[in-house]
């Protein structure tokens, strides 16, 4: 419930922002609840480990916004293919990330931070882009509202870790409601050339490493 080592005023905030919103749009996140399961389709919810707090795992949930569909060979299709019109437009405003809320009560995720990425990108950072562990992630951040996935990686974690040296409780006050304007906007959704975000490949090349927007369950 209280991470050692984070901010109690950032906690609290979080907690009441966060128990706030979901008493208040409860009615809202249920009918968004039948709309996935007619559009998508089960499972609702796509779940995945991602590295938390000091890189500690934890399970993400989001909507779902893709099939599961496969080829002849039991593999996945590429994002764009398995990416559902619904599916798109949850993610162009945010919607698909709500159910990362229940991630923010439990102390796994605050409402700002880095967003949380894959395990396997861990031995791929310099020990400077690591530091982006030293704060809890977050469903919206510095990167997000300067860039989001218009931007590369390097970039990315470049403000990533700006806003770990320079957190303050009304920084995230001033990027959460820029947030806002972003997801009005719709700016920054998807990288050029991309579903959601390419992979990023660090010094090591891995092929096999799946993209940051690809869902497994």
């Amino acid at each position: 419930m209280f991470p050692a080592g984070i901010p109690f005023s950032k906690r609290i905030f979080d907690l009441v922002i966060t128990g706030f919103g979901v008493v208040l749009f409860s009615p809202f996140l249920l009918f968004l609840t039948f709309i996935v399961w007619t559009n998508v389709g089960p499972p609702l919810f796509f779940s995945q480990l991602r590295p938390g707090y000091r890189t500690k795992p934890f399970r993400m949930y989001k909507f779902r916004t893709m099939t599961n569909e496969t080829d002849s060979h039991g593999n996945h299709l590429a994002d764009e293919d398995r990416l559902t019109f619904f599916g798109r437009k949850l993610r162009s405003y945010s919607l698909d990330e709500l159910p990362e809320l229940v991630n923010i009560l439990k102390g796994e995720m605050s409402l700002v931070g880095p967003r949380p990425l894959l395990m396997q990108y861990l031995e791929l950072y310099s020990s400077e882009q690591a530091r982006r562990h030293n704060v809890l992630p977050g469903i919206t951040g510095w990167a997000q509202i300067n860039g989001r996935n218009a931007i590369s990686w390097e970039e990315k974690f470049k403000l990533d870790i700006w806003y770990v040296d320079h957190w303050s409780f009304w920084l995230d006050i001033k990027i959460l409601f820029l947030t806002f304007w972003k997801v009005i906007t719709r700016e920054g959704i998807n990288q050029p050339g991309f579903a959601t975000a390419e992979v990023f490949m660090g010094n090591r090349p891995d092929k096999n490493c799946p993209t940051e927007g690809q869902e497994f369950h």
